[in-house]
């Protein structure tokens, strides 16, 4: 007669093994971080719904749902590295969580939002630390670093972003107007086409477009089997596919207003363009990937040796080059043809 602690560990056997994971840790293991678990959670339950209340309201974050869900997809897509993860703790994950502590009081002493928010980063780490060790935080930071992605950014670094942006955006679909041929003028960050005036606001400065685009180049960054420094690449171009989809929406709205109507061009404006630029940047980092891929060609250690390469291709040192053993032939017997 089997125990019900030695069916519920075959059943965990079993979906570990369908699943492709390590065998699951004792449950004794799981008590400590389960419990820290628990206190966290309750702990930071207001911060929680705080942002979850934002990502609700404040269109440059409604990304947000969609950041623990792929944190989630990169752990299942990881599991190949976490199967070394044993049952040892590493009490550094303590030292983590502590600091979170820290941060989040300080947060509340300073009234910073943000760095409430941050604090759940730390104490997230920690757990995988107390829970798997080394090996487990190894395998779980890319998934708690791309949980960054869902945190607000500061209201004095957001303002200092926002206006620089909608000045370039301003003056790039002023200059791109008038090479198509339109008489476009920029008068602050008001872009006069004839009769028509688009007011380039802070909510079309691109802001949202450089958060949601450095979201995405992150993930494809993790997903795809590159060197390191392409995919630093592929981050840091984030910065430029954001600009180029805002400059083109807000050049597109103006022909628009010229050409199709003020109520097609505002339609497209404020709400088709924001469905659109997402799949417009997929493309971009597509085009990215594919010239990278073009220029800078990975050798492979599998690729066959030319005869050429084999003569001039020099031996290892201490090994002999074998000459090929021929063998003799006696020659044929002359035979007289027969008249």
């Amino acid at each position: 007669m089997t125990s019900p602690n030695s069916s519920n560990t075959g059943i965990l056997q079993r979906i570990s093994t369908a699943l492709a994971l390590p065998s699951p840790i004792p449950w004794q293991r799981l008590l400590v971080p389960g419990v820290l678990a628990m206190i966290l959670l309750w702990a930071f339950a207001p911060t929680l719904a705080e942002l979850a209340h934002r990502w609700s309201s404040d269109p440059e974050y409604s990304h947000g749902y969609l950041v623990p869900l792929f944190a989630v997809v990169l752990l299942y897509l990881r599991r190949d590295r976490c199967t070394g993860i044993t049952a040892s703790s590493s009490w550094w994950g303590l030292v983590l969580i502590g600091l979170g502590a820290a941060l989040r009081f300080a947060a509340d002493y300073l009234y910073m939002d943000w760095l409430d928010a941050a604090s759940l980063l730390p104490c997230v780490a920690g757990l995988a630390l107390l829970l798997g060790g080394k090996e487990a935080f190894l395998w779980a930071w890319p998934a708690i670093a791309f949980l960054g992605f869902m945190i607000p950014l500061p209201f004095r670094l957001q303002i200092a972003l926002a206006h620089p942006l909608q000045r370039i955006a301003t003056l790039a679909s002023t200059y791109g107007l008038q090479t198509l041929g339109l008489p476009a003028l920029s008068e602050g960050n008001v872009i006069q086409i004839n009769e028509t005036r688009i007011g380039v606001v802070e909510a079309c400065s691109g802001l949202s477009m450089l958060v949601i685009f450095f979201a995405l180049s992150t993930a494809f960054a993790f997903l795809v089997q590159r060197p390191l420094w392409q995919k630093l690449v592929l981050v840091v171009s984030a910065i430029p596919i954001a600009l180029i989809a805002n400059i083109t929406r807000i050049t597109v709205t103006g022909i628009m207003h010229e050409t199709v109507g003020h109520k097609a061009a505002d339609l497209v404006f404020h709400d088709l363009a924001g469905w659109l630029m997402m799949p417009f940047a997929l493309v971009l980092l597509w085009l990215e990937l594919l010239a990278l891929g073009r220029l800078f060609v990975e050798p492979t250690e599998s690729a066959a040796i030319t005869p050429m390469e084999a003569t001039i291709r020099p031996t290892v040192k201490g090994s002999k080059r074998r000459r090929p053993q021929r063998t003799y032939v006696p020659p044929t017997p002359h035979r007289p043809r027969s008249t």
